[in-house]
Order: structure tokens, then sequence, then C-alpha cells
């Protein structure tokens, strides 16, 4: 950081560095086992089933998790809904007290939280550190401040919580993904039940402990654990009104298809397959940096990941280069320690799915290139790769593979930029590079994608809406926006 560029006003970072996993594990608490969070305590499962959550690095067992059936799943709707009543005649300015509260406790604890997000889904503790916990807590606070200004905020109208919000979300961001749905669910007087991902679920429940610790009344927030019959279980409730879902394109699908016709109000933050766009103006150095951070970033397990880098053609070869001499910089190992660029993948499985997408790059003909270095012994770990030669019709430039794989193709001009970026059946995001404004505005405006992001890359603000068009869902997050989901008589 340059000495006269002021310090950003977030969590200072914490030196991270362990010698190993399980040290870490005894400076966060972590329990032999968890129950659900039902009604502002944790519960034994009517299932009695519990499942194992692993450490993707070390493929060792953290905890056992509880695993919610229908009762169980019943037991924290009717929870949920027992607290509506009161909570959404809360006044504004006090559901903003705990609202505050909360996202104050989040920055106390960020070393706790930021090393459990890292333990239970492998991204570099940096990550964990200096991005998601720092955000979390950002979102709770701007959502805080929107809790008693609804009227301020929809004008002319009345605005009215829906009731019980179903929340489903992902294992790649699980506390960030929480955060965009719970803290506006919250203002705006709506209870939840929470269904975090199978593989990740600590940060969840601890987070659970934490709301009572803030003074939240039992039954606004509540949470079950579990697969993908929990989320089905959740969804298909007739007590929840309002879900919200974060995850693969096909499960999106069968959501909406599970609850058409009913009168539940639904929003989906599905897949992506987002083009990254590189002109020849662009300032090279900076480029290269906002690609790799773009696909590299959290193992390629973001659903806005640059994972097509379209280069203008007069650059391509000098680009390309310069590409690959970065990826040989980049660190991949243990995600604790404090200087690991690429951590775990998060789980065996979306390992396995990684392997099979490369391999068919190979099999289509595409050129691989991946840098020389040596992954860990166990654990769950993919080298960044690079595919060049790749043409429209290859599944690795169609298909989403939520890894750290890239495939680069090459355009003349904007309008064959334009025509490759948008030939996807996904629409979240896009990134563009150039030193011409009016360039940027002209791309933005024929890209389809719901985020454009211009000479840089997965820049978040509370402030800001994000989501989709097409095969990446409906319906936005963060920001004015936000709330709508979660309100009537504002449409």
């Amino acid at each position: 950081m340059n000495e006269k560029t002021p310090a950003k006003p977030e969590i200072a970072p914490v030196d991270f560095e362990y010698a190993s996993s399980r040290e870490a594990t005894d400076l966060v608490e972590i329990d032999d086992s968890y129950g659900l969070w039902i009604n502002g305590a944790s519960r034994s499962p009517a299932s009695k089933r519990y499942f194992s959550t692993i450490n993707p690095a070390t493929e060792e067992p953290l905890a056992r998790i509880a695993e919610a059936n229908e009762r169980d799943v019943d037991r924290a709707v009717k929870a949920a809904r027992k607290a509506s009543d009161s909570w959404r005649r809360t006044p504004g300015k006090e559901r903003a007290k705990y609202l505050f509260r909360i996202a104050r406790m989040i920055q106390e604890r960020a070393r706790e939280f930021a090393v459990l997000e890292t333990l239970d889904g492998g991204k570099p503790i940096k990550e964990s550190r200096d991005f998601d916990i720092p955000l979390v807590a950002a979102y709770f606070f701007y959502y805080a401040g929107w809790a008693d200004k609804l009227e301020y905020a929809f004008p002319g109208l009345k605005p009215e919580p829906l009731g019980v919000a179903g929340q489903v979300i992902p294992w790649n961001f699980p506390l960030l993904m929480m955060s965009w749905k719970v803290a506006p669910a919250l203002a705006t007087g709506n209870t939840v039940v929470l269904k975090p991902a199978e593989t990740t679920s600590l940060t969840a429940l601890a987070f659970a402990r934490l709301t009572a610790e803030a003074g939240l009344p039992s039954g606004v927030f509540n949470v079950v654990t579990g697969a993908g019959p929990t989320g089905a279980s959740l969804v298909a409730h007739p007590g929840v009104d309002k879900v919200a879902f974060t995850g693969s394109t096909a499960v999106g699908k069968a959501i909406q298809r599970s609850i058409a016709g009913s009168p539940k109000h639904l929003t989906l933050e599905l897949g992506g397959k987002a083009p990254h766009v590189v002109f020849d103006d662009a300032p090279i150095d900076q480029a290269i940096e906002g690609v790799v951070n773009g696909i590299f970033f959290n193992q390629g397990h973001v659903c806005c990941a640059g994972s097509r880098l379209l280069v203008q053609e007069s650059i391509a070869d000098h680009f390309v280069d310069k590409l690959k001499r970065r990826l040989e910089t980049l660190r991949v190992g243990d995600p604790l320690d404090k200087n690991t660029d690429v951590g775990a993948i998060n789980s065996e499985a979306q390992l396995d799915k990684i392997t099979e997408l490369v391999d068919v790059g190979i099999e289509e003909g595409a050129g691989i290139y991946q840098p020389a270095c040596e992954l860990p012994d166990r654990g769950y770990f993919f080298k960044p790769t690079l595919f060049t030669g790749v043409s429209q019709s290859h599944r690795i430039a169609q298909e989403e593979i939520f890894g750290p794989v890239l495939s680069i193709m090459t355009f003349r001009t904007p309008a064959e930029a334009i025509e490759k970026a948008n030939n996807t059946p996904y629409g979240l995001s896009a990134g563009v590079w150039t030193t011409k404004g009016s360039r940027i505005l002209w791309m933005a405006d024929r890209l389809k994608a719901g985020v454009v992001w211009a000479n840089t890359y997965n820049k978040f603000d509370p402030a800001s809406p994000f989501g989709g068009y097409q095969e990446s869902g409906f319906g936005r997050e963060g920001g004015k926006h936000g709330l709508l989901p979660y309100l009537s008589g504002v449409r």
C-alpha cells in the first residue's frame, strides 16, 4: 500500500499462520457434534442422524452435524412462524439495533469465523480474513441502516414483510451468501429458516449462537442442516412464504418447478460462465491481475468467476505468455498458510467434476497449461489451469466448471467480442479491460450480464445489487433492490 493511501476502515488483518490445521482447530473451539438451531437453542435431530464435515485440505473430520428430516424442518418453520408476528411488529429502529449488534460482534469474532470458514471450506485464510468476514459485517451494517427507513425506500407504498423465509445457501461463500439473505430478511421484519450446504455448516451454526448472544428473539433465526432432501423439505413446506436459493442451475430449476402454482415468492442466484474481455489498449499488468483474481480467487468456486477469457488478437500471444508466468508464482497448498493463493477444492466430488471436465478439454483438442507445482499429499487440490485454442463449441467454454480452470479465446473487433461473450445460456457477470470509457459503456450496454465490472473484477459493495439473467437466475441481492424480495406491497 502506498504510504499516502489512507487505510480502509475495516477489520485489521490478523496474523494467521499455523503449523497444522489441527493446531488451528484447538484455537477455534469446534465441538464434537452440532445439533439443529431451532427456536433459539441447539436441538437434537428427530432423525437421530448425523454426518461428518471434513477439512478438505487434510481429509480429516472436523465435527458431526445433525441431519434434519421433514419433522425437523417442520419444527423450525413452526418456530419461525410463531416468532413472525412479534418480529414483524417490532419497530424498525429496534430491529436495526439487533442487526448493528450482530455486525459488530462479527467484527469482534473475525478471527474465529475466518478460521472456521477456511477449515470447513478450504479457501485461503487471507481470503476469509480480508474479504469474506469484513463483507459479512458490512452487509449487516448496511441493512441495519434500512430497517427503520422502508417507507422512505418505497415512498407512497406500504412495505410489509412476507413472513417466513426459507433460505438455502451454497458451500463456496457460506457466511457471505448467508449475510446477503439473512440481513435484508431480518431488516424487513421476516423470520428465517436457513439451510447451509452440508459440506460447510460450521459457520452458520456459529453464527446462530452469535444471534442468541446478541439477544435476537427466539425463533427469528433458525438453522436446519443436511443435504439435498433437507433443502427440498424446506422449500416444499407450506409454512414458508419466501424461498431464496443460491446454487446450481439444475437445482434452481427444480425448485422453481416444485413451487410453481404456489403463492411462495422466489429468488434464484444460479450458475455463470462469465466472459472476461481484454482489449489491446488495456493496462496489461493490471489486466493480468484482474484475470487471475477473476478465475483463481477461492479456487474458482465463484458463480461469477471470469472463466472465459477473451483477448484481442493483436495482444493475445503476449498476454497469454505473461499470464502463464504469473501462474508460476501462485502458491497452492495449506489454506491456513497466510501466503497461500489457491487453497483446497471444497470436496472430493467437486474435484472429480473439475478433473472430468479438464480431461474433456484435452480430448476436445484444447491446449492445456499448468504451472509446475507440488500439490500436498493429502486433501483435495488442483493446479491452476489454462486452456488455449478453445472454440465456442468446446464443453469447457460452455459448462460451468466451478474450479481453477480458465478457457482462453481471441477476438478481433468489439462486435466479435460481444458475440462470443454472449454465446452462453448464462448471464450473471462480465469483465471489461480497456482505457476507453466510451468502449466500456458500449460493451456494458450489450453484454447480457447482471453485473459488468470495468478494469476490475470480483468487487462487491453492500449498496450495489447483484444477480443475473437467463439461466443465472432472477432477483437481486444487495442494495435497496435486496429488500424487494422480502416485502409485499412494493410492486
